[in-house]
């Protein structure tokens, strides 16, 4: 006797498999990449500028303009960081306009003081000409997206940072600390805010975010114990400082000094 029972469930197991596989087959069909294709488009004389493109943006250009070529402040002298072996002018003020900056905000936020402040040499784009200054001014000098960040460093992180300066032998932006090194350029003394480094203390270092990664291999900043991001860019903070002042100040004090 043949088994309707079984063969009536097999035929139903078939007609739903069928019934399965042609709604995955009628389903959207998904599509990869295998491969990119591109080529280089030269910037020449014969891409001319579309002028309804210039005309519609014209406006905002002009508005952005106005905006960073008002006047903030003036500069008695021009600022340049190719002028000195162990500190320039620019250094200087960059340093001691982020020093008080960093002091004000940080001691709101944590009730704690800035010891130092600690930006690079290399991270000064250009020049601040005597005469008047402006926002374009902070872009020129500042043109990265660094923000203030304060990182609390141990007594012999700020001893290995005198080192490191030593080592380089460039002026890096520095302020609230002086090192004294004799004339083969080995540090002898290091004075924070004018006293001796405690090595049992922490110490408050004020630097740019692309520093406290260990950028330009200042590789102390990866010790630290702790880190305040103070959600400020550096170029917002010196246009900040050039509308609060008339002047700026040139302060020609010696961060590094050579015993002869």
């Amino acid at each position: 006797m043949i088994n309707l029972k079984k063969n009536n469930a097999a035929y139903y197991m078939f007609v739903l498999f069928l019934t399965l596989f042609a709604f995955i087959s009628c389903g959207p069909k998904k599509f990869y990449s295998n491969r990119v294709d591109g080529k280089k488009i030269p910037v020449t004389e014969q891409y001319a500028p579309d002028s309804q493109i210039e005309n519609f943006i014209a406006p905002y250009r002009e508005h952005i303009d106005n905006d960073l070529d008002s006047v903030l402040a003036w500069s008695p002298v021009t600022f340049d960081k190719s002028k000195g072996k162990w500190q320039t002018n620019i250094g200087n003020l960059m340093a001691d306009v982020t020093f008080e900056k960093a002091d004000n905000i940080f001691y709101i936020r944590e009730k704690k003081h800035v010891d130092i402040c600690l930006l690079n040499h290399g991270g000064i784009r250009a020049t601040i000409p005597q005469g008047f200054v402006t926002a374009r001014t902070a872009y020129e000098i500042m043109p990265f997206e660094n923000s203030l960040i304060i990182m609390a460093l141990k007594g012999q992180q700020i001893w290995e940072i005198a080192a490191y300066i030593a080592n380089e032998r460039k002026p890096h932006p520095l302020a609230g600390m002086q090192i004294v090194m004799d004339k083969d350029n080995s540090v002898k003394r290091v004075t924070v805010q004018g006293q001796p480094v405690d090595n049992s203390r922490i110490y408050y270092v004020a630097t740019s975010d692309y520093l406290s990664n260990g950028g330009d291999h200042m590789d102390f900043f990866k010790k630290a114990t702790a880190s305040y991001d103070m959600d400020y860019k550096l170029r917002n903070l010196y246009i900040d400082y050039f509308k609060e002042v008339d002047t700026l100040p040139v302060n020609t004090s010696e961060r590094i000094i050579i015993e002869q």
